[in-house]
């Protein structure tokens, strides 16, 4: 991981926690939170405070997120804001945390001039020792103060104030009055310039979770399902129809189908299909060749076409169907019969422009797990992971191609991959809404046809 860490693919972007001050408001906030200090003086926070070198420290990654829910969370600066989320439990934290900070941005900015901002993320359960529990979380509530207690502190003397206004006797009330500028004193002016956090929730009904190995769970579409890529078999009873995994590819095609999830690149407009196709195919290929050893560092196209040529009996499937697409898009070559249970099938899709289109992306880098580029930009938790099994001839490749051909400018890059002008985060979720609570129609699930 070294390597990754050292080009800024891993644990980039984090907030440096380097002044004795911030030290300070960052150990008042974790004693606060969970009665644990640090005795690091220089260690880098994600957008939720979480820090690696803590974690170390204390013996636990987790000491902000409590059996991965209800995450906790520490706001130090509005710098933390583009900062990834590190050990994500569910996609959409990270954007509503982002959704937090966007929303009290005036008064965030305030209350961390002076002191730390430490909240939850509150979800309808505090654990998940079932899959079924998962579905018990319907709502993520948002909650925050300062470490002193300033928003609290300004909501009672806001209402202090307003007793002083309109009780008959308030001008005469000489302990409201002692009160009120003593809570003034911690507070500041509130009727000039109030200290309030606006009170967000959210649905949470379709997302990822790292729990049980990794689950989607789509409830808020015409025709619900959990996907579980990894195996459905220890996943018990769950309170829906339809359960699919890496192996139910018809059913999972027909389900991105019934819901208008996906579209295939070569029907997209707006991006160059043969040019994603062949990086595809040589992402497939270096996978297929790593074993081989060899340096693979700065392969060109006449290197990649040459390996592919001297190891043409190792190419997979999945390399020769891309291959015939791009055929087809270049030179007007014959429509392959790609079907949903041909191993290139997911290769050739991308998510069509939904609200859930990031989820559903993510969800297509486990089905297509040799394209390296979309996991690294939809799925990085199983990048990593994948990336520690890897030979060193691909983690060198991959590395050196996602610095030169994605860091440098990462919006254009995933515009040109995935279009709708859509980040490749997961967004935070709806607002509540009761109309679109109502039970979700299911359908049929039948064999894909062939295309």
């Amino acid at each position: 991981m070294n390597r990754l860490i050292r080009y800024g693919l891993m644990f980039g972007n984090l907030f440096h926690v380097d002044s004795p001050a911030l030290v300070d408001r960052y150990n008042r906030a974790l004693e606060h939170l969970t009665g644990k200090r640090t005795t690091q003086t220089d260690f880098h926070i994600d957008i939720s405070g979480y820090s690696p070198e803590v974690g170390d420290e204390l013996g636990d990654h987790l000491y902000l997120n409590h059996a991965g829910v209800n995450r906790q969370f520490i706001l130090l600066s509005m710098e933390q804001r583009t900062a990834p989320l590190l050990n994500m439990k569910f996609s959409t934290s990270r954007g509503i945390l982002q959704q937090f900070i966007a929303e009290n941005e005036a008064q965030l900015f305030a209350l961390t001039a002076r002191d730390a901002v430490a909240g939850e993320l509150v979800n309808s359960v505090y654990d998940v020792s079932t899959p079924a529990r998962l579905f018990d979380i319907r709502r993520v509530k948002v909650e925050a103060d300062t470490t002193a207690g300033t928003v609290r502190d300004a909501e009672k003397l806001g209402q202090m104030v307003e007793r002083f206004k309109t009780e008959k006797d308030g001008w005469y009330d000489d302990v409201l009055i002692a009160q009120m500028i003593e809570l003034a004193g911690k507070t500041g002016d509130v009727v000039r310039n109030p200290v309030r956090l606006r009170q967000m929730s959210f649905d949470q009904r379709n997302f990822w979770t790292a729990h049980f190995g990794g689950l989607y769970l789509f409830q808020d579409l015409d025709h619900p399902a959990v996907v579980a890529p990894s195996g459905k078999d220890h996943l018990g009873d769950l309170p829906i129809k339809y359960v699919f995994d890496a192996d139910d590819r018809n059913q999972l095609a027909k389900f991105f189908e019934y819901n208008g999830l996906t579209e295939t690149i070569v029907e997209a407009r707006g991006i160059n299909s043969a040019a994603i196709l062949r990086q595809k195919m040589d992402f497939i290929l270096i996978d297929a060749v790593a074993d081989e050893g060899g340096d693979l560092t700065g392969a060109t196209r006449a290197d990649m076409r040459r390996l592919a040529r001297e190891h043409v009996d190792k190419l997979p499937e999945e390399f020769h169907a891309l291959g015939a697409l791009v055929n087809w898009a270049e030179n007007g070559g014959n429509w392959p019969r790609i079907s949903s249970d041909h191993p290139a099938y997911f290769y050739t899709l991308r998510a069509s422009d939904t609200k859930d289109a990031a989820l559903v992306n993510m969800l297509l880098a486990e089905l297509a797990p040799k394209d390296a580029r979309q996991m690294f930009i939809c799925h990085k938790e199983l990048f990593y992971q994948t990336y520690a099994r890897w030979p060193d001839a691909k983690k060198a490749y991959v590395a050196d191609f996602l610095v030169a051909e994605y860091q440098m400018d990462k919006a254009g890059a995933r515009a040109a991959l995935f279009g709708h002008d859509a980040p490749m985060e997961e967004p935070a979720p709806r607002k509540p809404d009761p109309v679109s609570d109502m039970i979700a129609r299911v359908g049929p699930w039948g064999a894909v046809r062939e295309r």
